[in-house]
């Protein structure tokens, strides 16, 4: 069975436009595409008994190497997907939040990232 889902997964990846996502409701496995800097996905929940089993997929590119992202949230929490840049800038953020019993995906721009994000100095 996971085997078969990676290959839908895989697909849907494929089939998705790569224009970036902009906040948007999310339904029960239904799968939507993000963008997160270069990186390209989709993501999609599930409704489990301990809260929204919520799972992303990314890769950089068509032959990248994908990656997936897991997590079960209650209402209130957040999965948050960041991909780094250049020393000095800012990350490309991607937050999937669940408020009022929804999943929403919401985009953040760089200039837009939390403010208390730590500042790592480099000698």
């Amino acid at each position: 069975m996971a085997l078969t889902m990676s290959r839908y997964i895989v697909l849907a990846m494929l089939c998705l436009a790569a224009t970036p996502a902009l906040a948007d409701e999310l339904y029960p496995m239904e799968a939507k595409s993000i963008s997160v800097g270069g990186f390209r996905g989709i993501v999609y929940y599930t409704h489990e008994q301990d809260g929204y089993h919520v799972t992303a997929t990314i890769a950089e590119g068509e032959s990248g190497l994908p990656v997936r992202f897991e997590a079960t949230i209650t209402e209130h929490q957040k999965l948050t997907i960041t991909v780094p840049r250049r020393l000095g800038e800012q990350s490309y953020v991607v937050e999937l939040l669940r408020v009022d019993g929804k999943l929403v995906i919401a985009p953040l721009e760089p200039a837009q990232e939390l403010a208390a994000a730590p500042n790592l100095d480099r000698n």
